[in-house]
């Protein structure tokens, strides 16, 4: 091994290492109880995000838990109480009884970039601070959630995670939270997936308020992409993405309105949607029955259109 790949290696090593030590003390064990057979329940993980003992984790983790418990690194044991959860993001607030934790702060998934060096840290199994590493797969994918909802802008890397990981960080190299880890392919290696970092951070903060999420929804499915650059430059969008319509609901608002499959979204009552994100913030229940500008390209074409959100059923945009 040559004097260049050694350093390569020592500087992916301090990389990983110093995530680690940064992070590690924050990650914590989280038991729940079924309370149908005493001594039986699951087991996952979650992070802190205040010193107050506010934790996030996955929904599924939590969901249904007659009784939850943390284990801080150093062993601790702490009884906890559920603050709100949102099954269709997969993303759960708890709270310990204990103060003076070590917080992380949620960081910005859109600056991540495919390839780059990412690291999970959980406890899966039942090994607890298990840590490995592995790069950005590829982003904006779509996984479906337990609620049957389908979760868009999810992050996939192949740093390897197993029962338990759920509800862990998925940190960049310096140690900054990219994501929440959420879920594996069962009988593949290698494909991983989180809730990015700045859907979880939209959603901490309505559950921590409010305890759930009312959302507005317009009843389409879609997916991120680029819009041609001559159409970026020939109307001169703010934009130079949008969220592509691959499917429209039967009996929803989008199918009231003017909106058609392959129309691409760019806007929502005048802000800019670049992306599902941005979206599903701008679907709040504020919007429920209000008539609402919506701005499209249909191949070519700007198209200003109005579509009245309804309250969300169950899912989707």
């Amino acid at each position: 091994m040559n004097t260049l790949e050694t350093e390569l290696l020592d500087a992916y090593s301090r990389a990983v290492t110093g995530a680690v030590e940064q992070v590690g003390p924050s990650v914590v064990t989280i038991e729940v109880g079924s309370g149908q057979r005493p001594g039986r329940g699951g087991q996952g993980s979650g992070f802190v995000i205040a010193p107050d003992g506010l934790i996030l984790t996955n929904s599924h983790v939590v969901h249904k838990a007659k009784s939850v418990h943390i284990s801080l690194p150093d062993g601790h044991r702490l009884p906890a109480e559920l603050i709100g959860e949102d099954p269709d993001t997969d993303l759960a607030v708890v709270r310990a009884s204990a103060s003076g934790l070590p917080a992380l702060t949620l960081g910005d998934s859109t600056a991540i970039k495919v390839g780059q060096l990412v690291i999970a840290i959980g406890n899966p199994l039942g090994f607890s601070a298990t840590v490995t590493a592995g790069v950005v797969s590829a982003l904006g994918r779509s996984l479906r959630s337990r609620s049957g909802r389908l979760m868009d802008d999810i992050i996939q890397t192949d740093a390897a995670l197993n029962p338990g990981n759920s509800g862990g960080p998925l940190v960049n190299s310096r140690g900054e939270v990219i994501g929440v880890n959420t879920a594996v392919i069962s009988g593949a290696q290698g494909l991983c997936f989180a809730i990015g970092a700045s859907t979880a951070q939209f959603v901490v903060g309505r559950l921590i308020r409010d305890g759930r999420i009312r959302r507005s929804y317009m009843g389409v499915a879609g997916q991120n992409t680029k819009i041609l650059r001559q159409i970026v430059r020939f109307y001169g969008l703010p934009v130079e993405t949008g969220i592509l319509v691959a499917t429209i609901e039967p009996d929803s608002p989008a199918s009231k309105s003017q909106l058609r499959e392959g129309d691409v979204i760019i806007s929502l009552d005048g802000q800019q949607v670049a992306g599902i994100d941005q979206l599903h913030r701008l679907l709040t229940e504020e919007r429920i029955g209000r008539q609402t500008p919506l701005t499209v390209i249909r191949r070519t074409e700007k198209l200003d259109l109005d579509v009245t959100p309804a309250e969300s059923p169950r899912s989707g945009v």
